[in-house]
């Protein structure tokens, strides 16, 4: 998704430290408005949300994030160290706020998935922006 043009924000976290979610948010938002294209930036906010609270979460590490914003629109990575993948469930009303957060980012995301690294994987999503 990057490519000539292209901005981008690359932010390590702390293993289990959730204020790095509204920091990842803020640095998400300040990278956006470059890019100019109005109510993207909420979704991507939310979703780069859930992304990095997941890592926080369920795995015992850091988590790495990286957003590009290139010609194609923006894609947001999150990598943690453990190569445990993140199922899709379907959340239980019971559960409160638990569970959703890869609902949302198939529900929004133009593209997403995860990708397997050296040691651990990144899940990803991709929104253009309206870009053809």
């Amino acid at each position: 998704m990057d490519g000539p043009g292209g901005a981008q924000l690359r932010r390590r976290l702390g293993k289990a430290d959730l204020r790095g979610v509204p920091e990842a948010r803020k640095a998400l938002r300040e990278l956006l408005r470059q890019w100019g294209k109005p109510g993207t930036s909420e979704t991507a906010e939310l979703l780069t949300s859930e992304l990095v609270t997941n890592a926080l979460i369920h795995t015992d590490d850091d988590a790495v994030l990286t957003a590009t914003v290139g010609p194609r629109g923006l894609r947001v990575e999150v990598r943690d160290f453990v190569a445990r993948r993140p199922r899709l469930c379907v959340p239980n009303a019971d559960d409160g706020t638990h569970g959703r957060g890869l609902v949302l980012v198939q529900s929004l995301a133009d593209a997403w998935g995860v990708r397997a690294h050296g040691v651990g994987k990144a899940v990803w999503f991709e929104l253009n922006g309206g870009a053809v």
